[in-house]
């Protein structure tokens, strides 16, 4: 792991304590509405570049090494977006895990890429941040090009690659870490043990923010819906949940709307200017700063949704459009949870359990939950057969032969003595989770 031995100056206050100004500003008495900044992506094509900027022909369109090669356009983004005010700007890290660089050869530079993003973001934050206005820098992490609940990546790898992203980007002097773009559930639950192991390792804690992409059809990519990820990520020390990119603010509503009743966090709303359209080959969003301002304004005051920012095809414009609005704005009142306590849930919340898919409350309207128990090596002879026998397709016909009898929930139990239980574990909770 290459060692860089810059010392970034502060972004958020002096003494490099930018975690607790975030904290405090974030659950002050005040509750402001936090502005993020735009598109990196968008913006980066604004200054069009060549092959030459990213390093040659290879390295096109890896923005992530444009810290190295272009740092000067790198910053340039961060001022557009910091001159018309917005209070936390994004490293340009999103694909930088040694999964997605490795694809352009540099795996091995994951790590000074994450730190150099930080430290450039960092640099850029302290020039713009004063008396009572603190900047702050969110070491920007995407979700790589593989999904783990479809066995395209091994959980463990996705944890060592989110866990060295972080440590660089915590090294590099970043105030808060954002899990952004999230498409499947798994990977955010590899990513938050990447974290928390990053953070262990420097012996500090930075709060945690987790942003979720609902595609258009209302899930997730792998089909996850609002309440599963509630409910799967409830348990977790995450400070904000919100939404990020895939669409406009319009259908984003439905989403927005069931965090603000049943989620424990503090709620981020961070919209793409609309729903891409193809002109002349190129991705075009029409959503105006008007149109954004107006939608976010009846989340944050309606639905308390109390950071807003944009994705892709957001501009400077537009993050100045919400920055001057949000300052005659104040979040509708809900109860949240404080530094990753778990001590408070909102009033509508419904203990529950939870598949890939949806969750299932405890409390049902029959008066009973019903587990099915027949999935289990310990009570069943038929099991341990099937188990023996690698019948998978025979264990997953019990499982749904229990869901066909009106089971909310599956109990799954493979050990016994001659098996490797984790091994088994594995295997047929993917083919349960995919059938």
């Amino acid at each position: 792991m290459p060692n860089l031995r810059r010392n970034p100056p502060p972004s958020g206050t002096e003494g490099g304590q930018g975690a607790s100004a975030f904290l405090q500003r974030l659950h002050s008495p005040e509750r402001p509405v936090l502005v993020f900044d735009g598109g990196t992506g968008t913006s980066l094509q604004r200054h069009d570049l060549t092959a030459r900027d990213f390093g040659g022909p290879e390295l096109e369109g890896c923005n992530e090494h444009l810290v190295f090669t272009r740092p000067d356009v790198v910053q340039a983004v961060h001022r557009s977006f910091l001159a018309v005010g917005c209070d936390v700007i994004e490293t340009n890290t999103f694909g930088a895990t040694p999964l997605v660089l490795g694809e352009y050869g540099l795996a091995e530079q994951a790590y000074a890429i994450n730190r150099r993003g930080a430290e450039l973001a960092a640099e850029t934050a302290a020039e713009f941040s004063g008396e009572g206005k603190p900047r702050f820098v969110a070491g920007s992490i995407g979700p790589t090009t593989k999904l783990p609940t479809l066995a395209q990546v091994e959980f463990d790898q996705l944890r060592a690659d989110f866990a060295l992203q972080a440590r660089g980007l915590m090294d590099g002097g970043v105030d808060l870490l954002l899990l952004e773009t999230c498409q499947d559930v798994l990977q955010i639950k590899a990513g938050l043990q990447g974290l928390e192991e990053a953070m262990a390792a420097v012996g500090r804690r930075l709060p945690v923010m987790v942003s979720v992409t609902m595609e258009a059809t209302g899930t997730m990519l792998v089909g996850a819906d609002t309440a599963a990820v509630v409910t799967i990520l409830e348990p977790f020390p995450i400070d904000v949940l919100g939404l990020n990119c895939a669409t406009g603010p319009d259908l984003m509503k439905p989403h927005v709307r069931y965090f603000s009743e049943q989620s424990p966090f503090v709620i981020s709303c961070i919209p793409n200017a609309g729903l891409p359209e193809n002109v002349g080959g190129v991705a075009h969003y029409r959503l105006t700063p008007m149109e954004m301002r107006m939608a976010l304004h009846h989340f944050v005051e309606d639905l308390g949704v109390q950071i807003i920012g944009g994705c892709c095809g957001t501009t400077p414009a537009h993050i100045e459009a919400l920055v001057q609005h949000c300052q005659h704005l104040q979040p509708a009142p809900r109860s949240v949870r404080h530094s990753g306590n778990s001590a408070t849930s909102p009033l509508g919340y419904q203990p529950a359990a939870a598949s890939i898919y949806t969750n299932t409350t405890y409390d049902q309207d029959n008066s009973f939950l019903i587990i099915g128990e027949r999935l289990n090596a310990s009570g069943s002879r038929k099991v341990r057969e099937l188990l023996n026998q690698d019948d998978w397709d025979g264990l997953v016909s019990i499982a749904r032969q229990q869901v066909n009898e009106n089971a909310h929930l599956l109990d799954v139990n493979v050990d016994f003595v001659g098996r490797d239980g984790v091994s088994d574990m594995k295997a047929l909770v993917q083919r349960l989770v995919t059938n």
